[in-house]
Order: structure tokens, then sequence, then C-alpha cells
């Protein structure tokens, strides 16, 4: 029985290749591999991924500065409120489309998906910045999301490119590249050569060889050939997954409002210029991480510990940053430096062990329609995170004197319990562990 669930869930049957078909095409390079990493491939993945980025990580520190020139904000206090709505609006839009952009890229293939949003960040992207009333940013932003939806193909993509060892790598990568949020070019997701996806018909004899071939292996009966709703493995990750998102996303909101926030508010009183030093610094520290120690941390403690072990010390972490407000100068940057990159590190762990739980739960014709799914209900908590994230800092703003968890203490607390409950849904019975290929 042990030998049975460890294998593969999807049969390697031998199914003939179709000259011209790109996923043929792909299972042949993969083939011929000989176990090499596909640095071309994950070139482009974290290219483009890090150019679409651009509208969520890199105008959080700016939001506060914006909605102060909107002149919509009545206190100092009100604008964390604000900021927090023009921070949402995106992840709304894309939590309205994210399951159609993913049924879209199983039919016509991931390239032509990938290679639209990378068009529409473009645009919309200018539209925002040109925004002069707050009202107009807000639908800028929400249509920007809702007609991105390169996440759910970007993700399945790195799964199909990568051999069994190197998923984690690719998943981590894009991770890596989304959380940087600097634009390196929209035009290089057009480079996208393979879209991965079979487009061709298996002949009635050869489906009976692989249904026979399959059965053996226990693979037709397999929850993932079932329907996603009833597939518990697959199921059972969207928990975790929420949980982090929402943490991540809340987290990236509070920090630039209360870094950029004047101390006699609780905050560090940074400018733009200094958060953008420190959170480029870490962002470098961060994507070095990734290349070269995160697969090892990975292999060492496998897909499921990774993202329990990071999410308990990513805890701790989170819990020093109330008594950053004692330090100035040099020793402020650094401390902001190192809690930055270790909680970013942390974070994409996390989230990565997650990501390959839910594609290695779904079989390929299933994988974009999964993804989008995923991606809605993790967007629909994005959208949440910095309304919340907004109101809950402009209240504590004001109760700088409260005997229990005065000011800003109590945001921490408060995001830490987050990250808790996104803990405790990676344990047993919250997570089914489905079986992972070898």
């Amino acid at each position: 029985m042990g030998s049975e669930v460890e294998a593969p869930l999807l049969a390697p049957a031998p199914a003939p290749a179709v000259e011209g078909c790109p996923g043929c095409a792909m299972e042949r390079r993969k083939a011929s591999s000989q176990g090499r990493v596909p640095y071309r491939e994950l070139f482009f993945v974290g290219a483009t991924t890090l150019a679409s980025s651009l509208p969520i990580t890199c105008l959080f520190p700016f939001m506060y500065f914006m909605v102060k020139d909107f002149h919509i904000a009545k206190t100092e206090a009100d604008i964390g409120f604000y900021a927090g709505f023009l921070g949402a609006s995106y992840m709304v839009g894309r939590a309205v489309s994210a399951i159609f952009w993913g049924i879209i890229s199983d039919r016509i293939g991931r390239k032509p998906v990938i290679a639209f949003s990378i068009l529409s960040v473009v645009i919309f992207s200018i539209l925002f910045g040109l925004s002069t009333m707050y009202w107009v940013a807000i639908i800028t932003r929400l249509v920007l999301g809702a007609l991105n939806g390169l996440l759910a193909p970007m993700k399945a993509y790195c799964v199909e490119v990568c051999q069994t060892e190197h998923q984690a790598l690719g998943l981590s990568l894009m991770n890596t590249a989304w959380a940087l949020g600097l634009i390196v070019g929209p035009a290089l997701g057009g480079y996208l050569a393979q879209e991965t996806i079979h487009k061709h018909k298996v002949p009635e004899k050869d489906i009976k060889i692989v249904k026979t071939v399959s059965s053996e292996e226990g693979y037709w009966d397999s929850p993932r050939k079932k329907s996603l709703l009833q597939n518990r493995p697959w199921m059972s990750t969207m928990l975790p997954y929420c949980f982090f998102s929402l943490h991540d996303t809340a987290y990236s909101e509070i920090l630039s409002l209360w870094a950029v926030s004047d101390r006699k508010y609780g905050g560090l009183s940074f400018s733009t210029e200094d958060l953008g030093d420190v959170l480029s610094m870490a962002g470098v520290s961060l994507l070095v991480y990734q290349l070269m120690m995160y697969r090892w941390v990975h292999k060492i403690l496998g897909t499921v510990n990774s993202s329990r072990i990071a999410s308990a010390v990513s805890i701790l972490v989170l819990a020093t940053y109330p008594f950053m407000t004692y330090l100035s100068g040099v020793e402020l940057s650094l401390a902001l430096y190192s809690a930055a990159m270790m909680k970013s590190a942390l974070a994409i762990t996390a989230t990565t062990g997650i990501c390959l739980l839910q594609n290695n739960a779904v079989c390929q014709e299933q994988r974009g329609t999964a993804n989008g799914i995923s991606t809605t209900a993790m967007s629909f908590f994005k959208s949440i995170a910095p309304v919340g994230a907004g109101i809950l800092f402009s209240w504590a703003q004001k109760r700088q004197d409260a005997a229990f968890l005065p000011g800003d203490q109590v945001v921490f607390v408060v995001l830490n319990l987050v990250e808790l409950l996104g803990l405790i849904s990676t344990f047993e019975p919250f997570l089914v562990l489905p079986a992972l290929p070898e």
C-alpha cells in the first residue's frame, strides 16, 4: 500500500507524440533534459511575472501620498482608510475574472492569456498613473485587476515546463518575482515559446491503452480526474492559501503605511526614498535566497513542513516590529531591512509549498481552471486585506494611549493571529495531503 500511495498520480502512459503539438514538444524537451534546470523558461517566468507585479507591490508606499493629493481624507488617521480601498480595488477585479482566465488558458493555451495580461498591465498602469481623482484611480485599478489573468496560466506553465525536482524552484521564482515588484519590461512576456498544453486528439485505441495502464496504477480512479470541487486534497489547500494571502497583503499594506507615518502616531517617519532603499535591498537578498537556498530548504524539510516552519518563524519575526520604534538612524534601517527580508523569504516559502500541493493535486487538463479558482479565492481575501488593514491601522493610530496593546501593537498582533490561522490550517484535519509525484 505504501508504494501505491507514493506512485505518481499522473501515470506515464506511452501516448504518441504529435508533430506541431506544443505540449508534446515540451514533453520531449523535458525527457531529453536529463534533469537540467530549464533556465530559459524560468527566466521568462521571472521576467514576465516581475513586469506584471508592478500594479500591486510598487504602489503601496505611494498610496499614502496619493490619497493626500486627492484631498479626501479629513485627518491624518483617515488616510489609511482610503488607501485601503484603493489597494483593494485591484484584487476585487482579479477575483471576478480569475476563473475565466484559468478556463481560457486550458482551452487556447497559456501564451495568449499571458500576452494579453501583460498588455493590459502596460495600458492600465499608465492610466492609473494619470488619475487625478480618487474614483478614477479606483476604477482603473479595478479594470486592471479584471484584465490581468496572468497568475493562473503562469502557475500552470511553471509546473508543466519543469521536471518534478525543479517545480519548487519554478513556483518559488514566480512568487519571488511577484514580490520584488520591479518592472523589467512587459515585452519579455511575448517570448514565451511554448504553451505546454496538448492540442490534438488521442486515437481511440491509444485511449484504451492509457486507461489500461493507468487503471493498474490507480490513476483513472484518482480524485484528480473528478470534479475539482470533489477533489479533497486540492480543496483543502484553499484554506491555508487564502489565510497566507490575506496576511501577506495586509502586511505589505501596513508595512508601508506604518513606515512612512509620523513617529507621533507610532510610525517610523521614513521617506518613500528611505523605504524604497530598504525594500530594494530586501528584495535583492530575497532573490538570492530563492535562487540559491530555497530548493535546499524544500528538499530537506519537504513541501508541507517547509510551509509550517516558515509560517511559525514568521510569527516570531513579526512580533519584533513594534520594538523598532525605539531605534533610529542606521540601526533602525538595518533592523527593518533584516526583518523585511526574513519576512518576505518566510512568506514565499510558505506560499510556494501550498502552491506545489495545489498544482500536484490536479491533472494537467484541469490545472489552469484549478489555478483560476484558487486565484479567485486568493484575490477575494487579498481584496479584503487592504481595506481591513487600512481600517485597522487608522483605528490603531487613534488609540496611542490605550492601556492594552496601544497604537500599532494591536496591528501586529492581529496580523500574527491571521498567520496563526494559516499555520493551523496546514495540519489535519484541515489539510488532506495528496500523493506527490516522486
